[in-house]
């Protein structure tokens, strides 16, 4: 009689959404809940914890502040729908997952607590929102996905070298380095996005008789085959970085034709398929290698007598990494200021990315107005930021 009075109360409560659309503050801990129809259903502030959710059809539904944390989201239908302050904890979208023209300003990617009720907010400033269609460009998640776990004595460059290898040899798997994290002392996890239907076993047996091959090669045979190659040493440079890390976690839409341009940040766990790291890294070493690859990803300028936004923060790195006055501390907050305007320098006409410029420019010229006048640094600053401003469009 009991489960009888559960089932129907369950029955109740999930066609009520249906005929009435409000779903509001509702609790559907752990429901299975597949294939419902909540098209335009109002779900504010509903939780929908370890429920599922697949193939449900969420169309314009207002799902703000709603906890999805681990739902299962394997063809749901987000279609028009508003996820602004939703809570994403390893939830379980797919590459069926439908986002097209989701209404998002941010979200956060874990629960709330009363010590932290606004937890790994995204993105990071509170002042600012994601634009439209940028979200769903954001936590695009790993779909198919390489995973190369190398667990005795890396060898960064072989690494470095195979996977350029394997990126050439491989064009049509449009291979792209998604995360990499270390595990335990010497093991390291590299993982790349693959093109739909690749052959992940044949490409990882490759790469792995590629890399041993290298790795038993000496110091300087390896040399001869890097040369001068960018790609290989930023990549070199980014596992290098990744082992002497307690944990180091890389998302970004890298290309593996140019391996040079890989973002490296600290992130969050996405989808519950990468590691967390939600401190900022403090090395200023990794932080300078973070700013050089984001500045390789920007063009040259075409004119060397009038520097391009690429030239100008390189000369604004060597003057704050130089700086005698400068504490390491805010040494390290400039370097993530120049890396926030290389990033934004990409698009420096948008007007989400002036703006990401603007703040950066104003916390610039903050860490500087302490320092005496004196300072080569103050000198670069009162040179170098109004012409940084000019190329965003800012005055």
């Amino acid at each position: 009689m009991f489960v009888l009075v559960q089932l129907i109360f369950k029955t109740h409560k999930y066609v009520n959404c249906w005929i009435t659309g409000q779903g509001q503050d509702k609790n559907f801990y752990r429901e299975n809940l597949r294939g419902i129809n909540l098209q335009s259903a109002n779900l504010a502030d509903a939780s929908f914890i370890g429920a599922d959710l697949s193939e449900a059809n969420l169309q314009d539904a207002d799902l703000s502040r709603a906890k999805l944390k681990q739902t299962q989201l394997d063809g749901t239908d987000f279609t028009g729908a508003t996820l602004t302050g939703a809570y994403i904890e390893d939830w379980g979208i797919t590459n069926t997952t439908k986002l097209h023209g989701v209404r998002c300003e941010y979200v956060f990617m874990r629960l709330p607590t009363k010590e932290d009720p606004d937890p790994l907010r995204k993105p990071d400033n509170k002042q600012e929102v994601f634009a439209d269609g940028e979200f769903a460009d954001f936590i695009k998640p790993i779909f198919d996905t390489l995973d190369l776990y190398h667990n005795q004595g890396v060898d960064p460059r072989a690494v470095a070298i195979a996977f350029k290898n394997l990126a050439e040899n491989h064009p049509e798997a449009e291979l792209e380095i998604v995360a990499m994290e270390k595990r335990g002392d010497d093991k390291i996890l590299l993982r790349a996005k693959t093109a739909a239907g690749s052959d992940k076993s044949q490409l990882s047996a490759e790469y792995f008789d590629d890399y041993n091959q290298l790795k038993a090669l000496s110091q300087s045979q390896q040399l001869l085959l890097v040369e001068k190659d960018k790609r290989i040493i930023s990549l070199e440079n980014m596992v290098d970085t990744a082992l002497k890390q307690p944990k180091f976690y890389n998302q970004g839409d890298t290309n593996m034709s140019d391996i040079s341009g890989i973002n490296i940040q600290g992130s969050s766990n996405v989808s519950g398929i990468a590691g967390n790291n939600s401190s900022s890294i403090a090395n200023l070493g990794t932080i300078s290698g973070n700013v050089s690859i984001a500045l390789n990803q920007l063009p040259d300028a075409p004119d060397a007598d009038k520097p391009g936004i690429k030239e100008l923060l390189s000369q604004l790195q060597d003057a704050i990494i130089q700086s005698t006055y400068l504490p390491e501390e805010e040494k390290a907050e400039a370097l993530e200021q120049v890396n926030t305007l290389a990033e934004a320098g990409k698009n420096p006409q948008e007007s989400t990315k002036q703006k990401t410029a603007k703040t950066a420019i104003t916390m610039l010229k903050g860490i500087f107005t302490g320092l005496p006048a004196v300072a080569s640094l103050v000198e670069a600053g009162n040179k170098l930021l109004p012409a940084i401003s000019k190329l965003f469009g800012l005055g």
